[in-house]
């Protein structure tokens, strides 16, 4: 599998509850955000491998 960089726009306050959340767990933001996307349930199945259009609209 070869990895993608996300850049993402937060508040510093969620940015600090995230570093806090990964802290206390012993786990990397990374493995944080790829946990809680594992864990979403699609109503059209699994689109694992299905690229989503960044702007469906256009």
């Amino acid at each position: 599998m070869k990895n993608k960089a996300l850049n993402l726009r937060i508040s510093e306050r969620r940015l600090n509850k995230l570093r806090l959340y990964s802290a206390q767990n012993d786990k990397t933001m990374t493995h944080i955000i790829e946990d809680f996307i594992d864990s979403l349930n699609l109503k059209d199945g699994d689109s694992s491998s299905t690229p989503c259009p960044v702007n469906p609209a256009d």
